[in-house]
């Protein structure tokens, strides 16, 4: 009994099915409209999505390059102290010196 009713089941689904597509495959001017429009708006997306795109690369390169000039304005800071602690142990040495005299 089963086998006799998916007998008959499954082929009114599929000619039913058939049916329903061959229906839609005439569009109207709505709907062509409404695909065109559909089309237009994911292409601008996509264009949007590319400029973003670039924009963060963009971004990122000038990330970088902050985060370069920040290490070399460390690397400055550091040799300036330095000099500075030399000269400021000069000028004592010089200072002490003077007071020797």
């Amino acid at each position: 009994m089963l086998k006799k009713t998916s007998r008959l089941v499954l082929p009114a689904i599929v000619a039913g099915t058939m049916l329903f597509a061959a229906g839609c495959t005439q569009l109207n001017d709505q709907d062509r409209a409404l695909l065109t429009q559909a089309k237009t708006t994911a292409d601008k997306a996509a264009a949007d999505a590319a400029d973003a795109k670039a924009s963060a690369a963009a971004a990122a390169t000038s990330a970088q390059q902050a985060a370069d000039a920040a290490k070399a304005a460390q690397a400055s800071a550091a040799t300036s102290a330095q000099q500075a602690e030399a000269a400021n142990e000069k000028a004592s040495r010089m200072f002490q010196k003077s007071l020797r005299k």
